[in-house]
């Protein structure tokens, strides 16, 4: 039996695309603007109406309340997609299922951390790929903890000689600890973002080096897609361990400069994340719920096989999703659905081989 593969001229499928932004737009736009002002609300109170907000900080302030808007537009539009939306209230049913909590209690944590966290899916294409992956995430991981709440005039550090070496860290103006600028956890304290810097430079170099080397990468790949977020973070980080360079070796020489040159670069990744490849960071927690989904599925329900090779696909409630999916695109194939990956493109390309053999006759 031949399955027919989708025609991407078809004016339903055209149609039905089309009318996806404009449905969309007005919640992103209302989502994006609800955002933004609860960020800045949580900036003036979270800053003690602005007592702790360090006006020297305002640019990168500026450019979180942008994120926060491009984030919340761009996640909006992406669940009112029909297989996004799908998956994303299965994975929310999934999460908050009572029965689910019940049988397999482990579950989520374990997703967490092996796939949010340790990320071990990339460790089957990769071992390096992995571990350049592992530098990038948790360095950004370490700057966003560091770098989001001083912005925003959360976090401040004081001194009551105003030169050390004694400090105390306080969180909305709440003392945490206090601590010696001059021992172990005062450098680590004051020198968090160096660290993550040093975690960073690697990770990003190693896939920029592969996208320079790697055919596959090469053939694929869109410069401001792929390769000018690793460029970013490389001139993040770099520029902000000359700013350490320059305070400690060079007595201030050139910091001006810097300071200038990494606060344009950070500007403009925060305002990028949104409308480029660092997307899939936002999108990355949603995915647990959908891991979830399918996980909790394999364990009650028996896994649905190839209508074709008999291999296993997937559960029958994920394969009725995709399904589900497929109708609410108005693609008359949803037995589509019910191939595996290689019979797919096996009758795809059958299905190809005989519209061309049709035009020779």
């Amino acid at each position: 039996m031949a399955v027919a593969p989708p025609d991407p001229g078809r004016s339903r499928l055209g149609s039905a695309a089309a009318a996806l932004p404009r449905s969309a737009t007005g919640r992103a736009t209302l989502a994006g603007v609800v955002v933004s002002v609860l960020l800045i609300l949580a900036i003036v109170l979270g800053s003690r109406l602005l007592r702790d907000f360090d006006s020297a900080l305002l640019p990168y302030a500026v450019a979180t309340v942008f994120l926060a808007f491009g984030v919340a537009y761009r996640y909006t539009v992406w669940v009112s997609a029909p297989g996004a939306k799908r998956l994303f209230k299965q994975g929310w049913r999934s999460l908050f299922s009572k029965e689910n909590f019940r049988r397999t209690p482990t579950a989520l944590p374990k997703m967490i951390a092996t796939y949010l966290g340790f990320q071990k899916f990339l460790g089957a294409r990769s071992h390096a790929r992995w571990a350049a992956h592992q530098l990038i995430f948790w360095g950004c991981i370490l700057a966003a903890l560091i770098t989001f709440p001083l912005t925003w005039g959360w976090f401040t550090f004081t001194s009551s000689t105003g030169a050390g070496p004694g400090y105390e860290m306080r969180l909305w103006g709440v003392k945490i600890l206090g601590f010696d600028s001059l021992n172990f956890i005062g450098w680590l304290m004051f020198h968090g973002l160096d660290v993550a810097a040093v975690l960073v430079i690697p990770g990003a170099s190693y896939f920029l080096w592969r996208r320079m080397k790697d055919r596959g990468a090469v053939t694929g790949q869109r410069f401001g897609y792929d390769l000018v977020p690793l460029i970013a973070l490389i001139v993040i980080s770099v520029t902000g361990l000359l700013l350490t360079f320059s305070s400690i070796f060079l007595h201030g020489g050139g910091y001006e400069f810097l300071a200038v040159l990494h606060m344009v670069a950070v500007v403009f990744t925060l305002i990028y994340i949104p409308f480029g490849k660092f997307f899939h960071i936002i999108q990355r927690p949603a995915a647990v719920g959908m891991q979830l989904f399918k996980y909790t599925g394999r364990q009650e329900d028996e896994v649905f096989t190839c209508r074709r090779c008999g291999e296993p696909i997937d559960t029958a409630p994920y394969v009725e999703n995709l399904r589900g999916t497929m109708r609410d695109l108005r693609l008359d194939f949803d037995e589509w659905a019910e191939y595996c990956p290689r019979c797919k493109r096996v009758l795809r390309g059958s299905a190809y081989l005989s519209h061309v053999k049709k035009g020779f006759k």
